[in-house]
């Protein structure tokens, strides 16, 4: 319950700082996805379940307040967050190389599929000028913003194992 909890408040602080403050902290127009960078650093950490849930959850308040399509970030942070659990099993936490790696990736095949969606059905052809222009500078915003939040990411999902493990002691 208490993972439950904060997880809950990551994914609503990552959407109210992605809305409000890197709104403001813009570079032509370009802000970082927070939610992108939680989710593939939660799916990294804890598996799968956790990426998939977290994805859910972070890209259906996207879909609420952002979005005229019902599902869209939702599906796209799902399989992002799933695809990072699956690297769970070759994780150190210590290495950032794999999380920077897994987020531009991601945040490269969400910016894709968000241009297939958005731009591409709606007759706008001009993929170059969108990956030039908005989809890599993205990237690199987010990679950046990554070095500073995934460290706090992974010290309290460390202090939530530490507690389980406590716990979990107690009762042996």
């Amino acid at each position: 319950m208490k993972r439950f909890l904060i997880y809950t408040f990551f994914i609503i602080t990552c959407f109210v700082l992605q809305g409000t403050l890197f709104k403001f902290l813009d570079f032509g127009n370009i802000s970082p996805n927070l939610l992108l960078v939680l989710t593939v650093s939660l799916g990294l950490m804890r598996g799968r379940k956790t990426g998939l849930l977290v994805g859910f959850f972070s890209g259906l308040l996207m879909d609420i307040f952002l979005s005229s399509y019902i599902g869209l970030f939702s599906l796209l942070l799902m399989y992002c967050g799933y695809v990072a659990g699956c690297f769970n099993k070759i994780f150190f936490a210590e290495d950032i190389k794999l999380p920077i790696f897994l987020i531009s990736l991601s945040d490269l095949f969400y910016g894709f599929f968000v241009y297939l969606i958005m731009f591409l059905l709606r007759g706008k052809m001009n993929l170059s000028y969108y990956f030039l222009h908005i989809c890599i500078p993205e990237c690199i915003y987010t990679v950046l913003i990554t070095v500073v939040f995934y460290p706090l990411i992974l010290i309290i999902n460390q202090a939530l194992e530490n507690g389980e493990r406590k716990r979990a002691k107690k009762f042996v």
